[in-house]
């Protein structure tokens, strides 16, 4: 496996790398051996940067990997973060290698998302009317302390410009509130903007209308957020989430990913979304693969893709698209609850969605559907339960997306060496 990550890495240009060209300080770790370092650790499930640096001590494959250097865990944190592109390309790279080794098939595709927890408390989420009057309790909270130390240095011969703890934390959470208050504003804002068109094409339309027909006048869409609207102050890209209505809400994001499910089981695409639901997701998640590796001519998807227009678009590029159309709940045997009604299975209302749900009758559509339980599912359980990754460390949806994508890397690397062991395909 070491050797193996090696051989990907150097498939790598050091031009995406972010190197120190100013030479000054101390000599730099050669990036790809910093790359392959990272990839190794991961797929291992070693994901903290201290962890790596203690392994570079005891894992002999990490040692083999590093050349017997230890970068300390600073180190290894701020290459993480800096060479987001670098990690990009060495995803394609090694699907580049996969097809090379003719183990990768871009035909049949299933897509699914799970929630990952990001690396901040929910407890850190605030609301707007909440912060509004928080920022007002701590301004009167400042000018006492103010004033108060006001008292102490006329009163003391000691340094009086030393201002106490309990003021600068104070206004740090007020800077901190503040800030919360103007990106929910400018969330506001943008959202209005977005949807003046559609405003303006309903006045149009209310205004052609004659007599009563006409109903209510209709309301411009409001440029600030309103009051029940949050953002966590130590990751705002981030969102309360939770799997289903009865699981609990948890921070984190709707981490997205596009599998081949024609025996490679490699992940070809990553994503990252602020949205829990995966209603939207379809067409960026196909869009999510390297023009450099394909396009996919099936595209299998559970019923949380479930949208018409999505459906359609691709459709439209001549993709073939099987999503489930409804979900019915498992009915347990022997069952304690009492009895209550079921609600009837609805049928679907697009168009496209209907002819899907035709089509998957038929026992060749249905073969080919099962197959994304089979692909899709057990790498989201690899990733969490073998490698152990279930939260991630970084903060930002730019940086998390970069990791998400590193994850996606180790387990491609993990899975190809595999493949590549079992079908004898030469190096």
């Amino acid at each position: 496996m070491a050797h193996f990550v090696i051989e990907a890495v150097e498939r790598v240009d050091i031009k995406h790398f972010k190197v120190n060209d100013r030479g000054t300080g101390d000599a730099q770790y050669h990036p790809q051996l910093m790359l392959a370092l990272l990839i190794y650790c991961y797929a291992n499930g070693i994901f903290s940067s201290r962890r790596i640096e203690r392994a570079t001590y005891r894992d002999i494959g990490v040692r083999y990997i590093a050349a017997n250097r230890h970068p300390d865990h600073d180190t290894v944190c701020k290459f993480r973060r800096e060479n987001l592109e670098a990690i990009s390309e060495s995803f394609v790279q090694v699907l580049l290698l996969a097809r090379e080794l003719k183990l990768l098939k871009v035909g049949m595709v299933s897509v699914d998302g799970t929630q990952v927890d990001t690396n901040a408390s929910k407890h850190c989420s605030v609301r707007y009317d909440r912060a509004k009057d928080l920022v007002e309790q701590l301004k009167l909270e400042v000018g006492e302390l103010l004033a108060q130390a006001e008292q102490v240095d006329g009163a003391e011969a000691e340094d009086s410009q030393a201002l106490p703890e309990e003021l600068a934390r104070r206004e740090a959470l007020r800077e901190k509130l503040d800030a919360a208050c103007g990106r929910l504003e400018a969330q506001a804002r943008a959202r209005a903007e977005a949807e003046r068109r559609a405003y303006e094409a309903k006045v149009k339309a209310h205004d052609s209308r004659q007599g009563k027909r006409k109903g209510k006048h209709p309301k411009p869409p409001s440029g600030t957020p309103a009051e029940d609207e949050q953002t966590n102050l130590t990751d705002p890209d981030s969102r309360l989430m939770r799997k289903n209505k009865h699981s609990e809400y948890r921070q984190g994001y709707n981490a997205q990913a596009v599998v081949d499910a024609q025996g490679s089981q490699l992940i070809l695409g990553t994503r990252v979304s602020q949205c829990a639901s995966d209603r939207n997701e379809l067409v960026a998640d196909v869009q999510a693969i390297p023009e450099s590796v394909g396009t996919p001519e099936t595209v299998l998807a559970d019923s949380g893709f479930a949208n018409g227009a999505e459906v359609e678009r691709l459709q439209s590029r001549g993709i073939e698209v099987l999503v489930a159309t409804g979900r019915h709940a498992p009915q347990r045997r022997h069952d304690f609850r009492p009895d209550k009604a079921r609600k009837p299975a609805q049928e679907p209302k697009a168009d496209c969605l209907k002819v899907i749900h035709a089509n998957l009758k038929s026992e060749e559509n249905r073969a080919k559907y099962r197959l994304r339980q089979q692909t899709v599912e057990p790498v989201f359980g690899i990733i969490k339960q073998v490698l152990g990754f279930r939260r991630f460390l970084l903060r930002g949806r730019a940086k998390v997306k970069g990791e998400w994508a590193l994850v996606a890397l180790a387990y491609n690397c993990k899975r190809l060496h595999r493949l590549k062991t079992c079908s004898g395909a030469p190096a």
